[in-house]
């Protein structure tokens, strides 16, 4: 299996039906794969090579699609990037995946410049005429290399950049895999039109839901940047039937729309059947807000890890309220999930043990990383860091994450990126950050410091806001006297956030 051969049969079945759709194009399924022989053509010709990477840094446009399918169809691969990182995030990754070129909007040239002055730009624009969108359109389409399911598709970061970095490896077979699962469990359809604004960089909405609507012959609905008031309107325009933001995402718009004189009920959102969530969970007042504000009982979460494909778990509609906080019970069809204590035996009710997932969709392994790949395969299961407690319906509750991550707005935040940023600070002497639960963001960034001299809030995001994306920079600043730490010099912080929080 190669993910080429997904389009393909998509293009045979469905060759004038819309795949890509935008506020200024469409593109049938007979273009989207003409094009991406074309972008596959272009990377050929600029002297990609099988299995070299290739980053493709844009927002939500057919540029990215066109581009992922003609990397995998030159037998490359493809590196998602943030475009929200730094120069200084962005060349870690180019050093670290050896990119032999980048696709970005136009606008991201000069971070790219900034980052690697070396690193062959191809530049797309929203109106496409772009360096990228012209000699794709000038090329001659070419079938491309062969390509096993073995080889590497993909290669996804897992938090951006970090002191120690990881980019998950996952081969053609894996990812083919992956709409498989994810169809089963939220139910999608051919005739979906799925809606992305949320970053289509992002694992899961490149993974579960763009290559879920090829695999169906679906179509992509495609909003540049997410927006509350245009999120709606493109729901009723384009007559949305499924949608994947985080939980801020569906919450925005009740914020938003009294301030200029609307409500929701202006929007006919009739055609939207799945509403489906992750990054965090919503508890059962706010689900029943929602269901209320978009008069629907159809809303799911899913649960997964970029190291799974992702895939993972899923709270069904049925169960948003009476299991609220929930990621459900047990893992997606086709996916098995575990609750594992530290003897290594599993967790029984109310007990807290770290989830473990066993799929065919896990990643190869960490680029260039075996040493992490191994800590975290145990044979054929992933260990994810996360900890969660099991309810006596055998269902899951994350109560605490190994590797500290902090999910804020749906993004995935490793904490000692931020505290390796904090303690380049002249006044920090001691840092640690931890994640407040955010009702509508799921968790906001907490800095814990030991300080020098007085520090005010203002001041250290100042200082960060040339070295981290700003979604990593922290909201809130606790200044103290010492951090709490094991005897081999670990942070407690299951102790600062009973302190600090309560």
């Amino acid at each position: 299996m190669n993910l080429n051969w997904m389009l393909e049969r998509a293009a045979r079945q469905f060759p004038n039906k819309d795949a890509i759709v935008t506020v200024t194009r469409r593109y049938s399924y007979e273009d989207f794969l003409d094009l991406s022989k074309r972008a596959a053509a272009v990377f050929r010709d600029v002297g990609v090579e099988p299995g070299q990477r290739v980053g493709v840094m844009t927002y939500n446009t057919p540029a990215f699609m066109i581009a992922a399918f003609g990397l995998w169809r030159a037998g490359a691969v493809l590196v998602p990037v943030n475009h929200k990182l730094t120069a200084r995030e962005l060349a870690y990754i180019a050093e670290h995946a050896e990119l032999k070129a980048i696709v970005a909007d136009t606008e991201f040239a000069e971070r790219v410049s900034e980052a690697d002055g070396r690193l062959r730009l191809l530049a797309t624009t929203d109106a496409g005429d772009g360096e990228f969108d012209r000699l794709v359109q000038s090329a001659v389409a070419w079938n491309g290399v062969p390509v096993t399911g073995d080889m590497i598709a993909e290669v996804l970061y897992t938090s951006g950049t970090t002191s120690d970095p990881k980019g998950c490896e996952h081969n053609h077979a894996g990812l083919y895999a992956v709409p498989g699962h994810t169809t089963a469990a939220v139910g999608m359809r051919k005739d979906d039109r799925f809606l992305i604004a949320m970053p289509i960089w992002h694992a899961t909405l490149l993974n579960n839901w763009m290559l879920s609507m090829v695999y169906l012959g679906g179509t992509v609905v495609l909003l540049k940047e997410y927006h509350p008031v245009e999120f709606l309107k493109t729901v009723e325009a384009e007559k949305v039937t499924a949608f994947f933001g985080a939980p801020i995402a569906y919450l925005a718009p009740l914020q938003v729309l009294p301030t200029i004189g609307k409500t929701i009920n202006d929007f006919d959102l009739s055609t939207a059947r799945l509403w489906i969530y992750g990054g965090a969970p919503m508890g059962a007042e706010t689900m029943k807000t929602l269901q209320a504000a978009y008069q629907s009982d159809s809303f799911s979460q899913v649960y997964g890890m970029s190291e799974t494909g992702p895939v993972g778990s899923a709270l069904y509609p049925e169960e948003q309220v009476i299991k609220a906080g929930s990621i459900g019970a047990g893992g997606m069809p086709g996916v098995e999930i575990r609750v594992v204590r530290d003897d290594g035996e599993a967790a029984q009710a109310e007990e807290v043990g770290e989830i473990v997932m066993r799929s065919n969709t896990r990643m190869v392994g960490y680029l260039k990383s075996p040493k992490a790949t191994a800590e975290v395969f145990d044979g054929d299961w992933y260990r994810t860091g996360d900890l969660a407690r099991v309810d006596s319906d055998g269902y899951l509750y994350i109560v605490d994450r190994v590797k500290d991550v902090v999910i804020t707005g749906g993004e995935n935040v490793f904490s000692p990126e931020i505290e390796e940023m904090l303690l380049q600070h002249p006044a920090v002497a001691d840092a640690a950050v931890i994640g407040r639960p955010h009702p509508e963001w799921g968790e906001t960034i907490v800095a814990v410091v030991v300080a020098s001299e007085p520090l005010e809030l203002d001041g250290v995001r100042e200082f960060l806001a040339n070295r981290l994306a700003k979604y990593k920079i922290p909201r809130e600043l606790v200044v103290r006297d010492d951090l709490p730490r094991t005897p081999s010099g670990k942070i407690k912080k299951h102790m600062l956030r009973a302190e600090i929080f309560g």
